[in-house]
């Protein structure tokens, strides 16, 4: 009988412990802004053998992974990797766009004050955000007894990752040069937090988005939210979003090729390794699961490409404004009708289109007509009617996937392959993004750690196929707004 009953105790506790999930004591997400998928390898024979060498000779690569919409920019691109969605659907339509005809910021929140400034650059929350996150999925599925933190140099590369429920998102306020966050969150910094800050500053105004040391401050305070919040030390599995910034400002200024940008991605892989090693150390190696993805790639500088006989330049869109104004004023009698170009997206006024009593179709139509003579243009449509377009179903898709009612404009440019939406300087050293074309829309995305084998795989993976992935391995929803579908690692 005593054996009889020890037998029916091991088999009970047996079962149990087939009954639990299995999940991750940790999952941090790293997102590194404007790194093209080809500085994997590019660099890859100067990154030493902890940092970016050991996630690809450890970890799973996905070398196929496009960004299925257009524009391809920041806010859109870490809102997309979290949310497994696109612009149509979770509304962030850009860095920069209208609601109610005023031009807002992906993360502008008049409603919160700033914490740790008295600057605007306080005032900002996930409010913009229509869906939700990895993080607020795993909120819901641990009855929010779990902790989710953000952290970048920018603000929306902090606050849109880490989702509407996350404990805090942190990001830099160069008038007071030190990490900040708004009223959305909490009402005071933790004291953790102003302990970091007297150690880690700058002078006010100093711009700590265009140096190498910005890597460096973004995982040392990554690294403290690690060991002051416990992260991946209690009963339920944690997030972390980290976003490097200072990568897509060098590379802005500097372009995709020189010593700056290669001083910059030895820096990361520098602090990668760090904080690899302090996860291992406070987490344990095997216990989180991590990935690396970007938001978006860059384009060649055009004087660099035109040096070696390669097509590029750059679209004039002042004058492509100026001409389509001067087209519908003669025609319609609407002064400036143009409101707005941002990210290959143009506004109409439609108070000055109203004001005498033009039509909006006509106006349109004008406009398509001065920008079809553009020959540094591919092509220009009227979102409303994509599907009427000559364009090839790939940008039909992509387009409509980067539309959102309201917020992304009128009309949608697409330019000639390696041109710039801006006109091009002899002397131009730098570089932008937000097109479909390869160069901004492969981006590497690599796994490591928990669960996650070694190999890669060159099936076509999307942006959008990244939250997906992490929720089925941690067993829980996708976010609610997700068109992606999950990764299998095959491994042969």
């Amino acid at each position: 009988m005593k054996r009889f009953l020890i037998l029916v105790a091991v088999c009970c506790a047996a079962l149990g412990s087939m009954a639990q999930i299995e999940r991750p004591k940790l999952v941090v997400g790293i997102v590194v802004d404007q790194m093209r998928w080809d500085y994997l390898y590019y660099y890859y024979e100067d990154y030493g053998p902890d940092g970016i060498k050991r996630l690809l000779n450890e970890g799973y690569s996905c070398e196929n992974t496009m960004i299925n919409y257009i524009p391809t920019v920041t806010a859109i691109g870490h809102t997309s990797l979290y949310t497994g969605s696109v612009p149509y659907f979770h509304g962030i339509a850009g860095n920069g766009f209208m609601v109610d005809g005023k031009r807002v910021s992906s993360t502008d929140d008049d409603s919160v004050e700033g914490v740790g400034t008295d600057s605007n650059v306080g005032k900002n929350s996930p409010r913009l955000l229509r869906s939700t996150t990895i993080g607020d999925e795993l909120k819901q599925a641990l009855d929010f007894e779990c902790k989710v933190f953000g952290v970048a140099i920018k603000p929306r590369a902090s606050i849109l990752p880490a989702g509407h429920s996350a404990d805090a998102a942190y990001w830099w306020d160069s008038n007071v040069g030190h990490f900040v966050t708004s009223s959305y969150y909490m009402d005071r910094l933790p004291n953790w937090v102003e302990k970091f800050n007297r150690k880690y500053n700058t002078e006010p105004k100093f711009d700590l988005n265009t140096s190498n040391q910005g890597v460096t401050y973004t995982f040392r305070m990554a690294e403290a939210i690690l060991e002051n919040e416990k992260l991946g030390r209690g009963k339920y599995t944690d997030m972390l979003c980290v976003s490097v910034s200072s990568t897509d400002a060098i590379g802005h200024t500097y372009s995709t090729r020189g010593r700056e940008n290669y001083e910059v991605f030895m820096q990361l892989d520098k602090e990668l390794a760090h904080f690899f090693k302090e996860l291992d150390k406070q987490v344990g190696r095997g216990n989180y699961l991590l990935f690396l993805s970007a938001d978006h790639g860059g384009a060649h500088n055009p004087n660099f490409m035109n040096e070696h006989n390669q097509p590029a330049g750059g679209w004039d869109a002042s004058a492509a404004r100026k001409n389509m104004n001067q087209a519908i004023f003669n025609e319609c009698g609407v002064p400036n009708a143009i409101k707005a170009i941002y990210d290959y997206r143009i506004y109409l006024d439609y108070e000055k289109i109203d004001s005498v009593d033009a039509d909006v179709d006509k106006v349109k139509e004008i406009a398509l007509e001065v920008l079809g003579k553009d020959d540094e243009l591919v092509a220009a449509v009227d979102y409303e009617k994509i599907q009427e377009a000559s364009i090839p179903d790939i940008l039909k898709e992509r387009l409509i996937n980067g539309y959102h009612r309201g917020r992304s404009g009128d009309i949608v440019v697409m330019t000639q392959a390696g041109y710039l939406p801006f006109k091009v300087k002899s002397d131009y050293k730098g570089t932008t993004h937000g097109s479909w074309n390869p160069y901004d829309s492969h981006i590497p995305l690599v796994f490591m750690g928990w669960h996650v084998p070694h190999g890669e795989t060159t099936k076509p993976t999307r942006i959008v196929d990244l939250a997906p992935t992490i929720c089925a391995m941690l067993h829980i929803q996708m976010p609610n707004a997700c068109i992606g579908n999950p990764i299998s690692f095959d491994v042969r």
